[in-house]
Formats: structure tokens, sequence, C-alpha cells
């Protein structure tokens, strides 16, 4: 990748943001919305702006608010950028952070169920042997 593509990816990333950030009309785009990165094409002409969405239950209509909301962003972008062409923008749900997210869980639980495992071993003695009691004989 060029150095050219990968600073407008930069420079997308963090407008885009921003325009979100500071709100759209669009009521579906709510929540906590961030842009997780740009993809510009070889050419230019296209950007493929992925996003994470919290709580994850609203991916979908977050999704479809952006979509709608797609001219205006576009507009702003080419109000603010000094770029002689603003690439058609695309967005998608960027799942890798949610799967990043259950991984990680899943991982603190193994933790706890090992931790739990190993203080119910610890906390077992050995039975005592026969004819031995378990209560103290002081004489």
């Amino acid at each position: 990748m060029g150095h050219h593509r990968a600073q407008t990816e930069s420079v997308l990333k963090r407008t885009v943001q921003d325009i979100i950030s500071r709100g759209l009309a669009d009521p579906r785009v709510s929540g906590i919305v961030t842009v997780t990165r740009v993809e510009v094409s070889p050419d230019g002409r296209q950007a493929t702006v992925w996003c994470s969405v919290m709580p994850a239950d609203r991916s979908k209509l977050v999704k479809h608010g952006l979509v709608a909301a797609t001219g205006r962003i576009h507009r702003e972008l080419k109000d603010k950028l000094e770029m002689r062409r603003v690439p058609r923008l695309h967005f998608r749900i960027d799942e890798s952070l949610k799967k990043e997210a259950e991984v990680l869980a899943a991982i603190n639980e193994a933790k706890l169920q090992d931790e739990a495992l190993k203080q119910r071993r610890d906390g077992v003695e050995s039975p005592p042997a026969e004819g031995e009691s378990t209560e103290d004989q002081t004489s």
C-alpha cells in the first residue's frame, strides 16, 4: 500500500469518526459507534468504513442509519477535506472487537474455573487412615 493511500485512510478515519461523534440526526445511529479502520480502493474511488458498535445488539440498526446518512457524511467530508476526489463510502460493521471480547471472556472464565478447581483440590486433605481418629486426643 502506498504512503498516499495510507494517509488518505487515516484522514478519512479521523474525519468520519468526528462527524459520527458530533451526532447524526438519524436516531438509529446511537450508542457508542467507533470507526475502527478505513480501506480505500487502489483507484481511490471507493472507501470501506469499518465501525464497531456498543451495545452490539444495535449493530444492524446503526449500519442502516449510517447507510442512510452516507450522503450527508460525504458532503461534510468534501467541505472539511482538501481532497480533489472524496471516495464513495461503504459502511461495514467490524465484528472483530466483539469476537475478541468473547475470546477474552472465555479465557477469563477458564482461568476462574481452573483457580476454583485448584482451591478445591488444595483444600481437600487426604482422608485419615483406618483406625485413626480425626479428633484431637489429649489425655
